[in-house]
């Protein structure tokens, strides 16, 4: 079974946003910080229009490696950063927009990387969301074996 994400075993967080996530990231940024988590934001760094695989490949490469513990990741409605972020076999990236769905995420997908719907959710929900995400284990057990068949290639 994995354990919590906590400061003291899994410091960092990968985190990544495009133009419609980044006001949000920066507070989940300062969320993190408070918490006593370093991040390696992998940007975007403004609100001027991007293209959100162009942050997403790297965080997904940070967890994937191991640089990262985990990621968060936003844009406007979570899919398009969630789909790229999927791409990477190592990659379990779960689009949450309530703390039950990251909570269920983690404990029955062992989900790596968080992603909200930045347009869709208030900073306060966002709050809980990761909370509930970095609070919760993986339950192991039947899971394991679901969560062996995602990767291709195996």
């Amino acid at each position: 079974m994995t354990s919590t994400i906590t400061p003291e075993t899994n410091p960092v967080i990968a985190i990544c946003s495009d133009h419609a996530g980044f006001e949000l990231k920066k507070e989940i940024i300062s969320y993190l910080h408070e918490k006593g988590f370093r991040t390696d934001d992998f940007g975007t760094h403004s609100d001027a229009s991007c293209d959100y695989p162009d942050f997403a490949h790297p965080c997904a490469e940070a967890v994937e490696s191991g640089r990262a513990s985990a990621g968060i990741a936003m844009c406007g409605s979570g899919n398009g950063i969630a789909m790229t972020l999927n791409k990477h076999q190592g990659i379990r990236a779960a689009l949450c927009w309530q703390p039950e769905l990251a909570s269920l995420a983690r404990a029955h997908n062992n989900a790596n990387i968080l992603v909200m719907p930045a347009r869709f959710i208030s900073v306060e929900t966002a709050r809980h969301i990761v909370d509930a995400f970095l609070d919760t284990p993986f339950e192991g057990g039947r899971h394991i074996a679901r969560i062996n068949k995602i990767p291709l290639g195996k």
